[in-house]
């Protein structure tokens, strides 16, 4: 947003229904970024008579100029909010004021500061699939989704509390990614406004070939003919992401020198198997910055020399246009991560994705789309079996792509639901618009 003449909050009146976003977490994630381009996509082509504004945590390595070249008209708020929870940049206000919705993006938690602080304006404000997850904690190694479930369904009413407590209750919809998450919020007693909704990451949008030749030619891929395989620690190491800002934690870093090479073994049991007996290219490729290296150290150069010919290795970080052009073009991804398979299959490309049990129970979202055979745990889980299912993937294209076809049907609906209740929530919507606010498809795209 390009400052003017200040003006007073009370002054502003929009010309249009304006709703406040708050997203983007982060850009060392291609899921993050993911996020807020899934649901601008799905407000531009569901609501076209709102004005979206974006007020971001984090939009450096070039993605803020992404958004603006794909959302020409989105308008940029920068700004935090001070200790009395008023924002501390005129243009934050001005989108305050203006504002008639706030909507917390896809995300592991919600921002319980930020929507505490708007909860108390008496507007409304809806929270676009999130993960409410009660069972991490400080040493925490985590469980399998069905440990996991036992510990949620374990928690007495009135476990939660506080402030996030009173940010849920006052919500005017919850969307959780998962069910488990949703299934915690109907033992707390709030879940009578509250619904599953899938990932907004998943309508991120698709992206031309063009932008993945350079890397398929680099590297010598032919599209069609090769697997994404991403690796991830148990624990991202925060102090290498964000050096000098975020300490190291001797805690988790112990867990994730623990269980490093047991979990990328089986991966690299998956590519040997992909490469000497499936003839398969194989591209090791990063879902955050740290795995960069993750993928060299423990993937790449383990491998044998003789399947290592028929392996690239990523050498750089990428952004979430670029992963899925290239993931459009692949024929399966295969992930530790949770975000890129989601990417893969927002492209119609089958995805594997293996959770670790310090991961949060967003995991539960495959089971919940129906991809139970496309999840697997890792400490249940060997290379073998990861072979065996994505062979059965790979020898099988037309049952896998309807199988695709079919999850992302049901992804569809459920968001075309979700943004109904952002206009189901809109005050004076059809004063301030002049008509209905509706679910019409915008005919511009």
């Amino acid at each position: 947003m390009t400052r003017g003449k200040v003006l007073p909050m009370q002054a502003l009146v929009p010309d249009k229904l304006r709703v406040l976003i708050r997203s983007s977490w982060q850009t060392v994630n291609i899921g993050d970024i993911a996020h807020t381009f899934g649901l601008l996509r799905l407000l531009e082509a569901h609501l076209p008579g709102v004005e979206a504004v974006l007020w971001p945590c984090c939009i450096d390595r070039g993605v803020r100029e992404r958004l603006l070249k794909e959302f020409p008209a989105l308008e940029v708020v920068e700004g935090r909010l001070d200790e009395e929870g008023r924002p501390d940049t005129q243009e934050l206000a001005d989108a305050w004021a203006g504002a008639a919705l706030l909507v917390h993006g896809s995300g592991p938690a919600v921002v319980a500061d930020d929507f505490d602080a708007w909860r108390k304006t008496g507007k409304p404000y809806v929270i676009f699939g999130v993960t409410v997850d009660p069972t991490r904690g400080e040493g925490y190694e985590g469980g399998t989704l069905a440990q996991l479930r036992g510990r949620v369904e374990a928690f007495a009413q009135g476990h939660l509390k506080g402030k996030l407590r009173a940010v849920l209750e006052a919500a005017s919809f919850i969307h959780c990614r998962d069910t488990l998450s949703l299934e915690y919020l109907r033992r707390q007693g709030l879940g009578g406004r509250a619904a599953f909704g899938p990932d907004a990451s998943f309508a991120c949008g698709s992206y031309h070939a063009a932008k993945a030749e350079p890397l398929l030619r680099r590297y010598g891929l032919t599209p069609g003919r090769f697997i994404c395989v991403v690796p991830r620690l148990r624990w991202t190491p925060g102090h290498e992401v964000y050096p000098g800002i975020v300490p190291r934690h001797e805690g988790k870093q112990a867990i994730n020198t623990r269980t490093r090479e047991h979990d990328h073994a089986a991966l690299r049991e998956l590519i040997i198997a992909a490469v000497s007996e499936g003839g398969w290219q194989v591209l090791l490729c990063p879902e955050m910055t740290y795995a960069v290296e993750v993928a060299r150290r423990e993937l790449f150069e383990p491998l044998p020399e003789e399947i290592r010919q028929h392996v690239a290795w990523l050498d750089r970080y990428w952004l979430h246009d670029e992963a899925s052009a290239v993931y459009a073009e692949a024929a399966a991804v295969v992930s530790l991560e949770n975000h890129s398979p989601i990417l893969a299959l927002a492209q119609g490309t089958a995805a594997i994705h293996i959770r670790q049990p310090t991961d949060t129970i967003k995991g539960q979202m495959w089971r919940d789309l129906g991809l139970d055979e496309w999840f697997f745990e890792v400490e249940e889980t060997t290379g073998n079996q990861l072979w065996k299912r994505l062979g059965e993937m790979l020898a099988h294209p037309a049952e896998t792509r309807r199988k695709v076809e079919a999850m992302q049907q049901k992804v569809e609906t459920l968001q075309r639901q979700m943004v109904a209740t952002v206009a189901e929530h809109l005050p004076a919507a059809e004063a301030a618009l002049g008509s209905p606010v509706s679910l019409t498809p915008n005919p511009t795209r």
